[in-house]
C-alpha cells in the first residue's frame, strides 16, 4: 500500500479550495462567505463560461477567479483549479450549494489517516428516482473493478492531499466523470480512501442540474469501462473471455453430441475467447509498468533538490 508521509497543514491557510462554477451567481456569494467565516483563505473558483455576474461575485467575495472564455467541462474547470492551487491540500466542491462548507473541518480532521476523504451524499440527499438508481449500478460497477466497495462513486465533495492529487490530473476527463476517474486511480493506486456521510441541502440557485442524463450516463459508462482497461484490464477482459469460451463449449457440444460435426462458428467463438484472454493478459502486464514507471517518475521528482 502506498502512503504519502506528510504532515497536515497547521492552519486553513495551506488549505486550496477548488469550486468549479458554471451560472451560480446566486449561490456562490454565499458558499464563499462561509467558507471564509470558517478561516479559509485560498478559495479559486473557476468560471467555466458562464453567462451571468459568477466570476463577479466570486471575485467580490475574495476568490482567486480563474474564467474560461466558454463552457469546457466540469471536469476541465476541476484540472485548472488544481493546477492553480498552492496548499497542501486541496478541497474539491461545488458552488451550488449543495456540499456544506460545514462539513469541512470534520473531513479534513479524517484526512490525518487518509490520503482521500470523500462526502458520502445520504439517501435522502439523491432525490430523483432514476439518479439514485444510475448511481447504485455505477457504484457496484466500479466497487467489482477496484475490489472495495464504493457507497458514492459520484460524489464531488473531496478533500485530498495535493500530492497525490496532482499526480493523475492529466488523467481526469473534461466533463462530470472526474470524480468516479479519482476514485478508481486512488484506490487502484494502493492509496487509503475514506467515506463520510453528509446531508446535501437542496439545490438552489438555478435549480436545474447540469448533467444531462442518457449523453452523459453513456459517456460516463464509457469513461468508467475505459478506466477499467486502463488500470484493472483482467477484470474486463476476463469476463468477457469467460461468457466467449462458455458459448463457444457449449455450441461446440452441441453440434458433436446432436449434429456430429463441428463448424467455423465454434471455432471463431473458441479462438476469439482465447485472444480475449491473452490481451488482457497482456494489458495487465502494461498496467503493471505503468505504475512501476510511475513510481520511479516520482520518487526521483520528490529526491530532487
Amino acid at each position: 500500500m502506498q502512503t504519502i508521509q506528510s504532515d497536515l497543514p497547521q492552519n486553513h491557510s495551506q488549505v486550496s479550495i477548488v469550486i468549479p462554477a458554471f451560472n451560480e451567481e446566486q449561490t456562490i456569494g454565499p458558499v464563499l462567505h462561509e467558507l471564509k467565516a470558517l478561516g479559509f483563505t485560498d478559495l479559486i473558483v473557476i468560471d467555466d463560461g458562464s453567462q451571468d455576474r459568477t466570476s463577479d461575485v466570486a471575485a467580490q467575495n475574495g476568490a482567486q477567479v480563474i474564467r474560461h472564455p466558454y463552457n469546457i467541462g466540469n471536469g476541465a474547470a476541476v484540472k485548472a483549479g488544481i493546477r492553480a492551487a498552492t496548499g497542501d491540500i486541496i478541497v474539491l466542491m461545488d458552488g451550488d450549494g449543495q456540499h456544506p462548507p460545514a462539513d469541512l473541518p470534520k473531513l479534513l480532521a479524517l484526512l490525518a489517516d487518509y490520503d482521500m476523504v470523500v462526502g458520502e451524499r445520504a439517501s435522502a440527499s439523491q432525490t430523483l428516482l432514476h439518479r439514485r438508481i444510475a448511481n447504485k449500478l455505477f457504484n457496484f460497477y466500479v466497487s467489482y473493478l477496484v475490489g472495495h466497495p464504493i457507497p458514492d462513486l459520484t460524489s464531488g465533495f473531496r478533500v485530498l492531499r495535493a500530492s497525490v492529487l496532482k499526480r493523475f490530473v492529466y488523467l481526469l476527463p473534461n466533463g462530470f466523470s472526474y470524480p468516479s476517474t479519482i476514485t478508481i486511480v486512488m484506490f487502484r493506486s494502493g492509496f487509503r480512501v475514506r467515506y463520510e456521510p453528509f446531508t446535501s441541502p437542496a439545490r438552489s440557485g438555478s435549480g436545474v442540474s447540469k448533467i444531462r442524463p442518457v449523453r452523459d450516463g453513456l459517456l460516463f459508462l464509457l469513461t468508467i469501462t475505459r478506466l477499467g482497461v486502463l488500470f484493472t484490464p483482467i477484470k474486463i477482459f476476463l469476463p468477457v473471455s469467460l461468457a466467449l469460451g462458455i458459448v463457444g463449449i457449449g455450441y461446440s457440444a452441441y453440434l458433436l453430441i446432436f449434429l456430429t460435426r463441428f463448424s467455423n462458428m465454434a471455432a471463431l467463438l473458441l479462438l476469439a475467447s482465447l485472444i480475449t484472454f491473452l490481451i488482457g493478459l497482456v494489458a495487465e502486464q502494461n498496467t503493471v509498468l505503468h505504475f512501476a514507471l510511475s513510481e520511479v517518475t516520482d520518487r526521483s521528482k520528490r529526491d530532487q533538490p
